[in-house]
């Protein structure tokens, strides 16, 4: 059976589980639905059709996501729209006429007359935030569209930086957010706080592809949370914390379901199974990395923007710790390559030029800020590769 929690002021009923809609669908890019091929058309509504039937009602997905929207207009209008709660998301735009025209279209090709949730999609800078709440921006329109009965709740999405994130939640002008949040990052916490001071609904980001690649996990990983497969572990140890209130699913098939219904018979149990599994995950990481690199790895670290060719120490040490720690090669490669690639989505560059730079002034407040230009230099030859797209670019 499907759990439920209330999202926040919407009062919403919101499963813990929600279906994100950026895998099902045929490109990333708009096309005719006459080119969409049967297969994969029938392979989405299936997906749709599934899960309500595990109860998971609310579809989420954006204006981003090339054919997602039309081709879940195809099946939307023969549900029972009274059991739904769709969520679209539209980018900010500097101008808003942008905004309201990319929202329509969004309305048209979902065929409904009305969102449960309009987000605005990827508040990532403090640009993209000025562009949102300034008076007749992006969330003037969105209210407007709100007072017309077309939106009934408005949050907004990011994948920026959490002193950003905290700064458009306490803005007090949203219902809820989308952010990123699961085990191996946890830097979002005071984030997730904030929302829940503000009663807003939390949706978790893509815990099981950004939390890991968790539906291909290294051996490593499964031997440390077993009996749990990595995928229910870090399912469990989200909900295990009755600030967030549901975890997308990024379904490309039916079956995509199955293995993270096992986390909702555990969840009562989550106090007694989660603490071993994280002891290990701990002590493993501590063997491999050191205590007080473990400890301290983080503290002092610069941002991007404060660091010479604008090299993203944090995220790249962060990757190079998960993967000497639990064996998370493919992870760490597919982000590291998408650094000076990702745009305000993963921003910041890699380690490829970290020769060319002194960093003395950057990391002057790191405890180890003497041999981390070697970890960079070492961190690029483990994981440097080819350059990543990110998913909409591809």
């Amino acid at each position: 059976m499907m759990e439920y929690r209330r999202f926040g002021r919407t009062e919403l009923r919101m499963p813990v589980f929600s279906c994100g809609g950026m895998r099902y669908h045929y490109k990333w890019q708009d096309m005719a639905q006459s080119k969409i091929p049967l297969d994969n058309q029938q392979n989405l509504e299936a997906t749709i059709r599934r899960s309500l039937e595990c109860g998971i009602n609310h579809i989420e997905t954006a204006r981003g996501y090339g054919t997602s929207e039309m081709q879940l207009g195809k099946i939307l209008p023969k549900l029972p729209r009274e059991k739904l709660i769709i969520q679209t998301k539209v980018s900010p735009s500097a101008e808003p006429h942008q905004f309201r025209k990319e929202f329509h279209q969004s309305l048209k090709y979902l065929q409904l007359d009305h969102v449960d949730l309009l987000g605005i999609h990827g508040i990532n800078t403090p640009e993209l935030l000025h562009y949102s709440i300034r008076p007749g921006g992006c969330l003037d329109v969105a209210k407007k569209l709100q007072a017309q009965g077309k939106v009934r709740f408005i949050g907004f999405s990011t994948h920026g930086p959490t002193d950003v994130i905290i700064k458009t939640i306490e803005t007090k002008q949203f219902d809820y957010v989308n952010l990123h949040w699961y085990y191996i990052n946890q830097i979002n916490w005071p984030a997730i706080e904030a929302a829940n001071r503000l009663d807003m609904g939390v949706f978790i980001i893509s815990p099981s592809d950004k939390g890991g690649k968790l539906y291909q996990p290294p051996q490593k990983l499964v031997d440390l949370c077993s009996p749990l497969s990595p995928m229910v572990f870090n399912d469990l140890f989200c909900l295990s914390h009755p600030q967030v209130h549901t975890l997308s699913l990024g379904a490309s098939q039916p079956t995509d379901f199955d293995e993270h219904l096992k986390a909702i018979e555990l969840l009562d149990k989550a106090a007694e199974i989660l603490p071993p599994i994280l002891a290990r995950l701990e002590q493993q990481a501590i063997a491999k990395l050191g205590e007080n690199w473990f400890k301290t790895w983080n503290i002092g670290l610069p941002t991007p923007e404060n660091t010479p060719g604008n090299i993203n120490i944090p995220v790249i040490l962060w990757l190079r710790n998960l993967t000497l720690a639990y064996d998370m090669v493919e992870y760490g490669k597919m982000r590291y390559n998408l650094l000076g690639n990702g745009s305000h989505w993963f921003p910041g560059a890699n380690a490829e030029q970290v020769k060319k730079y002194d960093f003395s002034k950057s990391l002057a407040n790191s405890p180890h800020g003497d041999k981390i230009p070697d970890i960079l230099l070492d961190t690029h030859q483990l994981l440097g590769g080819e350059k990543v797209k990110r998913l909409s670019k591809t």
